[in-house]
């Protein structure tokens, strides 16, 4: 964005010998600045304000699957949550159930669409039955025939896991291009919920979270290792998942089977720059990293693993 704003000025000069050092200089200092910015807001999807337009979904489950179906059209303006998910993680279960349950809640004035994006249509119709099967979402589900990229006119973000888009009057209420998507998210994304439908009282996220299957469950576990003298439920895979937001989220870009070995090396500079000089958060880095190496080629890239290693061995030198 930076560099964007100063193309303009340097387009003024087209020559080398018209060059000034000036100018040099502060192309340098962006691009320095440029590469400072981990926080750079991420964009998915139509923004607040914009409008929604027309897509296709091949519906799964219902009397409609399989068929192909236009959720902007047939939902004619009504208040709609739509939700993509880029990817099928365990990591979003949690998020995805409240939205579910609010959805389910709310569905005399709220329209949920969950729509799921795969490479391959035919193995993604399988793959998406599948785990609605698991999952037994009561929302609209549903897969884009477009491939991973989703709708072409959405301009979806495949860095995100998951990217929910609220509506009303087929005009954008909120925008929420998550990344490494938590049940830390909830909160905002019911209150944008509700602001998309007029529900003046909604309710808790954690209310919604007790509603759903297993849910008591879980906690007695917890409780029950916590009583033990346990500070967590045991696992049983070596390392652990980070608990630093930021962190967890680069390390899922670390270990994205698509990414090119330049994409590797600068995820791997930034996880260096974040957690230099902090311990506890080398020691997560050291956690999550020992924990996906574990899993060997179910990771990344080979050269990602490669790298993985010799990062981890540099965290264990004194």
């Amino acid at each position: 964005m930076l560099l964007a704003g100063l193309t303009p000025l340097l387009r003024r000069f087209n020559s080398p010998a018209r060059f000034p050092v000036f100018a040099v200089a502060i192309l340098l200092a962006a691009t320095a600045f440029a590469r400072l910015l981990a926080a750079d807001p991420v964009f998915s999807g139509p923004q607040p304000g914009e409008k929604t337009t027309g897509f296709k979904v091949v519906a799964i489950g219902g009397d409609a699957d399989g068929k192909e179906r236009d959720p902007i059209a047939e939902n004619a303006g009504a208040p709609t949550a739509l939700v993509f998910i880029h990817q099928i993680e365990r990591s979003l279960i949690p998020l995805l159930r409240v939205i579910e349950q609010y959805g389910i809640e709310r569905k005399d004035r709220l329209k949920t669409e969950v729509v799921f994006l795969t490479p391959d249509r035919l193995a993604g119709q399988q793959r998406v039955r599948s785990a609605n099967g698991s999952l037994k979402l009561q929302s609209r589900v549903g897969l884009s025939p477009d491939g991973a990229e989703g709708p072409g006119n959405y301009g979806l973000n495949k860095d995100c896991l998951m990217t929910i888009v609220t509506a009303k009057d087929n005009k954008v209420v909120a925008n929420f291009a998550l990344v490494q998507p938590g049940i830390a998210d909830a909160p905002n994304v019911i209150a944008a919920l509700a602001k998309t439908c007029g529900d003046e009282n909604p309710p808790t996220a954690e209310a919604l979270a007790a509603k759903q299957p297993g849910y008591g469950m879980a906690r007695g576990r917890d409780a029950a290792a916590m009583k033990k003298g346990d500070s967590k439920p045991k696992e049983n895979f070596p390392g652990a998942v980070p608990t630093d937001e930021k962190l967890t989220g680069l390390l899922r870009q670390f270990i994205r089977p698509t990414n090119d070995d330049a994409t590797v090396d600068r995820v791997l500079g930034e996880v260096k720059t974040y957690i230099k000089g902090d311990a506890d958060l080398t020691q997560q880095a050291a956690d999550g990293w020992t924990r996906v190496l574990h899993f060997g080629e179910r990771y990344g890239t080979a050269y990602a693993r490669k790298v993985g290693r010799e990062f981890l061995d540099s965290l264990s030198k004194p």
